[in-house]
């Protein structure tokens, strides 16, 4: 039973990763180039800012210890985790440029080692990229035979920021691609004893996993695209709820309700890339992906067409408070943010525009630099605010009353993205417009037109 384990990069998934498989009662080697996450994790700390991290390695430190040594790690281990950046490049493709660099560390401290040990990828790569870019670089700089002397497999974690241990320790399943059988036995066996909700583990080719890990990503987003449209629909349907609608359609067993909840375009690191990267291998393969390609042309101009559609219930020149920064709730990542894309589209639209997120106010100043200013301050974003709108369903805006929002003026305009606070749209002095409801001024004659001309 495989008992040593090591992670090369401790950045937000590896971290938790080395927390996660710690407290599972295994021994974790922890491997980065920066020496402050080396010493952080050898303190009993957290080298990076998630949910929890910080008490699972302090609470299971006797079995962590953190090295810049890649050498290191693999001799005092038997299998190795790599999850190092893969960022997208210009093509839309994901570089291997930290990847290459990783193997090539591995396959000199593979040289050193006389045991059979395992090379798991787990950063997120595209079809081929494991068999034909990195497996060459582990045989030439150990001179042994991948198969024979040690093994490869791919496995990415399906994870949200934010919530990076608990999904990594109770998955909908483990997706785990070998170079063969051996190799696969040994991940097999650790994802058995690092599961605690007995996650199944699909089985199969290196290039079949690669392609399902973005296929998946994929697939989502082109579910969150269908239900930001089906809003739509709702609005200019008399009565029309989107959420209602949804929830009929969550019925559904081959649909199912998760990311059917519309409101928003989808951002962050993963999500986005994921959708043009697949496109792109549709070009390099001469598959027919036009599908993604308008997904994510949808996806980036829900912004741009939210306020055209919503200019003529603003003021001129009206100060616009924009509350939820971040490309999700609970979060300081602005990585593809729709709040983020709303701020620089209502500026342009010739709006004075403040934006708040109590986490993500440091980095979303630096975005949003001549486009709007950013506070960390609720009061003060909302102190001027002649509308409102609300992107993510952030806490501290769930529980906004109408005179917190109006503070003493006579009308302010609100634009509820989650429908997180219908109760407004009984105060006469708010003009409450919810995403995806229709609204009382909304009427039927284009129905009528249709069915009685």
């Amino acid at each position: 039973m495989i008992q040593n384990v090591s992670i090369i990069g401790l950045g937000k998934l590896g971290a938790s990763m080395l927390a996660g498989m710690a407290s599972r009662g295994l021994n974790v080697i922890g491997v980065d180039v920066n020496q402050h996450a080396v010493d952080a994790v050898n303190a009993g700390r957290e080298p990076v800012q998630e949910t929890q991290l910080g008490e699972f390695i302090a609470r299971h430190k006797e079995r962590i210890r953190a090295t810049l040594s890649t050498e290191e790690a693999v001799l005092g281990s038997d299998i190795s985790f790599v999850i190092v950046p893969t960022p997208s490049d210009e093509r839309g493709a994901f570089s291997l440029q930290y990847a290459r660099y990783a193997f090539k560390s591995l396959g000199q401290a593979l040289r050193k080692k006389n045991a059979y040990h395992v090379i798991v990828l787990t950063s997120t790569v595209l079809p081929g990229a494991t068999r034909h870019g990195l497996l060459p670089i582990l045989e030439q700089e150990s001179g042994k035979k991948c198969g024979l002397d040690f093994g490869l497999c791919y496995n990415p974690e399906f994870i949200a920021l934010g919530s990076v241990i608990r999904d990594f320790l109770n998955p909908d399943f483990y997706l785990l691609g070998q170079f063969d059988q051996r190799s696969g036995d040994a991940l097999e066996q650790i994802h058995h004893r690092v599961s605690q909700n007995n996650a199944p583990v699909r089985r199969m080719t290196l290039e079949n996993a690669e392609i399902a890990k973005i296929a998946v990503n994929s697939f989502v987003t082109m579910k969150i695209s269908f239900a930001n449209m089906l809003a739509e629909f709702c609005e200019k349907i008399p009565g029309g709820n989107v959420d209602v609608v949804s929830d009929a359609l969550g019925m559904d067993k081959r649909i199912g309700r998760k990311y059917l909840t519309g409101g928003f375009g989808f951002g962050g690191p993963c999500f986005p890339r994921d959708n043009v990267a697949m496109n792109f291998m549709g070009g390099q393969l001469g598959v027919d992906s036009r599908l993604l390609a308008c997904n994510d042309d949808y996806n980036r101009g829900l912004s741009r067409r939210y306020v055209e559609k919503l200019q003529p219930h603003f003021p001129k020149g009206a100060n616009v408070a924009v509350l939820g920064l971040a490309y999700k709730p609970l979060s300081h990542v602005i990585e593809e943010s729709p709040g983020v894309y709303l701020c620089r589209a209502l500026s342009e639209a010739g709006y004075r525009v403040v934006g708040h997120d109590a986490l993500a106010a440091p980095y979303a100043e630096t975005a949003l630099k001549m486009h709007a200013l950013v506070t960390s301050s609720l009061d003060e974003a909302l102190k001027d605010a002649d509308v409102v709108l609300i992107t993510t369903t952030d806490k501290p805006y769930l529980t906004l009353t109408a005179d917190h929002l109006l503070r003493g003026r006579g009308q302010i305009t609100v634009v509820d993205f989650w429908r997180a606070l219908t109760d407004l749209a009984r105060d006469p002095r708010i003009r409450y417009i919810p995403i995806g409801l229709a609204t009382a001024t909304q009427a039927d004659e284009k129905l009528k037109n249709l069915w009685q001309g």
